[in-house]
């Protein structure tokens, strides 16, 4: 099922999600709903507070052919590269807006899978940016927070004008 996006600034997206204990029927169809919701934007990762799910849950595709889907429980960054990656990054939640944004190229992510075996993964390039933009969304963080005072306060202007 494709969801509605929570618009900001609802206070869910400044809301840190709550860990999730187990992988069950219900956190796998919360994953179905999540992967059709991102494929259907297009995006390459959605994270759950951005549909009102407060659970550490996250999907990311940032394959050529889509399909490839990451499902990702609780997860976690263990390491980051030093080497720096920058992105145009925007949100369904604030449609209209986006900013460049630097990350570290690559991380090592560990993360409950959809069998509820714990998995240790490196990501690169653009699954590494969407991964960690997925991340701050489940600690109550929106990209535009890595922006300096003044962009952020330009883009977010501009976004009220929008709407």
């Amino acid at each position: 099922m494709n969801r509605p996006f929570v618009m900001w600034p609802d206070r869910r997206l400044r809301t840190p999600c709550a860990l999730v204990e187990e992988i069950t029927d219900d956190v796998r169809a919360i994953w179905d709903d999540m992967i059709e919701t991102m494929d259907a934007m297009p995006g390459v990762g959605l994270a759950a507070p951005q549909i009102g799910v407060m659970l550490r849950l996250a999907v990311v595709d940032a394959s050529n052919e889509r399909g490839k889907a990451i499902r990702m429980a609780n997860p976690k960054i263990l390491h980051a590269s030093v080497e720096p990656r920058d992105h145009e990054e925007a949100s369904p939640n604030l449609p209209g807006s986006s900013a460049t944004i630097t990350r570290p190229r690559a991380v090592m992510v560990t993360y409950m899978d959809n069998h509820g075996i714990t998995v240790r993964k490196d990501f690169v390039g653009l699954w590494a940016t969407s991964v960690q933009h997925q991340i701050d969304h489940l600690d109550g963080k929106m990209y535009f927070d890595r922006l300096s005072r003044m962009k952020r306060d330009m883009l977010l202007k501009k976004a009220r004008k929008r709407a």
